[in-house]
C-alpha cells in the first residue's frame, strides 16, 4: 500500500503516486473502456486514492469517464479527484485560453455534472491567462472553495511571479507541472518558491512521455492521433538519437535493483521530496502495477544523486504552438 504526502499547507494528503488519467481518453492512441475502468479500480485497491483528469481531455470525454467509475464503484469519500479549467474549448478567444471568473464557475458547474459529484477536491487553472489577472482568478477559485464546490486550489505551469500573486489571494495547494529526470526546468526558479510558500508539486510526463520506461519510439514510429508524433521535439531526429543514449544509465542502476527503468525515474522523484506527488499516466493494469513498484525501492540517495549528473536531455519540451501557453 502507498503511503501518504501533504500537498499543501491547507489540509490536502494525498497517496504518494497519483494517476494521470488523460490518456484513457485523449491524446495516446485508441481507448479501451473496460481496461481503463478496471486500472481505476486496482489503483484504488492498491492504495492509490489521488486521480487527475480536466475538460480539456476529449474535450469531456474523460471527466465523464471517472464520473461513470466513481457512481459504479461508489468510492467518492475514498478518492481525490483534480480537474482543470482555463482552455476556451468553443475557441472564440485568440489566446485559447479563458479563466475569466464567469466562465471557471461555468466550467465547475459542468465538470461537476460530468463526474457525477458535488464536489471537486483540486481545481487547477490548467494554463495561466494572459488576459485574466491572476487574483482574479484565484478571488473566483476561493469564492468556489467558500461555497463548498471545491475545496484546494491549484495552478498548473505557472512562473515563480504568478504562483506568488495567486497564493496572495487564495492558498495555492499545488502545482502541476512536466518534471521528471527527462525535463528538469523548475528546479532553479519554481521548486525553491513552492517550498517557501508551502505549495506541494504534482509532476505530469514523470516518464518523459514514456522514455524513461525504455520503450520509446521516434516520433515517427507513432499512430498520427499520438501527441507523441508530432508534439514533443524530444523525440523527433538527432534529438532521439541523443535522448536514447541517456536511458542508458535508467536501465543500468533499474538492472542492479531488480527493478524497471519506470520504477527507478519515479523512485528519483519520490526521493526529491516529501512536497512531490507523481501523477504518472497509465491506462492499462499492468502499467499502473509497475509504476506503483518505484514506492517500494530501496535505491541509495547516492545513486539517485549520480543520475541527477548523468541525465541532460536534448531538445525543447514543446513545439512553439504549444509553448506560448506555458507561463515562464
Amino acid at each position: 500500500m502507498l503511503n501518504q504526502r501533504a500537498l499543501g499547507r491547507q489540509g490536502l494528503t494525498v497517496s504518494e503516486m497519483g494517476l494521470g488519467c488523460m490518456g484513457m481518453s485523449h491524446a495516446y492512441g485508441v481507448a479501451d473502456e473496460r481496461e481503463s475502468l478496471a486500472t481505476l479500480d486496482r489503483a484504488l485497491a492498491l492504495g492509490l486514492n489521488f486521480f487527475d483528469t480536466a475538460e480539456f481531455y476529449g474535450p469531456y470525454l474523460n471527466e465523464e469517464l471517472l464520473g461513470r467509475w466513481l457512481t459504479h464503484s461508489g468510492q467518492r469519500q475514498q478518492t481525490v479527484i483534480a480537474t482543470k479549467f482555463g482552455f476556451d474549448i468553443s475557441k472564440t478567444r485568440a489566446s485559447g485560453l479563458d479563466s475569466r471568473p464567469r466562465h471557471i464557475r461555468e466550467v465547475v458547474e459542468a465538470s461537476l455534472k460530468r463526474l457525477q459529484t458535488d464536489y471537486i477536491d483540486l481545481l487547477y487553472q490548467h494554463r495561466v491567462d494572459p488576459d485574466v489577472p491572476i487574483e482574479e482568478v484565484a478571488g473566483a477559485v476561493g469564492d468556489l472553495i467558500a461555497e463548498g464546490k471545491v475545496r484546494y486550489f491549484g495552478l498548473s505551469e505557472a512562473s515563480a511571479e504568478t504562483l506568488r500573486r495567486a497564493h496572495r489571494v487564495q492558498p495555492v495547494s499545488a502545482l502541476q507541472s512536466e518534471y521528471s529526470l527527462w525535463e528538469r526546468n523548475i528546479e532553479a526558479e519554481i521548486l525553491p518558491v513552492l517550498r517557501e510558500l508551502g505549495i506541494g508539486l504534482v509532476p505530469f510526463s514523470p516518464l518523459g512521455r514514456g522514455f524513461l520506461t525504455g520503450h520509446a519510439k521516434p516520433a515517427q514510429d507513432y499512430p498520427k492521433d499520438d501527441f507523441r508524433s508530432w508534439g514533443d521535439p524530444r523525440l523527433q531526429g538527432d534529438n532521439y538519437a541523443f535522448n536514447l543514449t541517456l536511458v542508458d544509465s535508467v536501465k543500468a542502476l533499474a538492472d542492479k535493483h531488480g527493478a524497471t527503468p519506470a520504477q527507478v525515474a519515479l523512485g528519483w522523484l519520490l526521493h526529491q521530496g516529501p512536497d512531490i506527488v507523481p501523477i504518472p499516466g497509465s491506462k492499462r493494469r499492468s502499467h499502473l502495477e509497475d509504476n506503483l513498484g518505484a514506492a517500494a525501492l530501496s535505491v541509495s540517495a547516492q545513486e539517485y544523486a549520480g543520475l541527477s549528473q548523468q541525465y541532460q536531455t536534448q531538445g525543447e519540451r514543446y513545439t512553439d504552438a504549444f509553448a506560448r501557453f506555458v507561463d515562464r
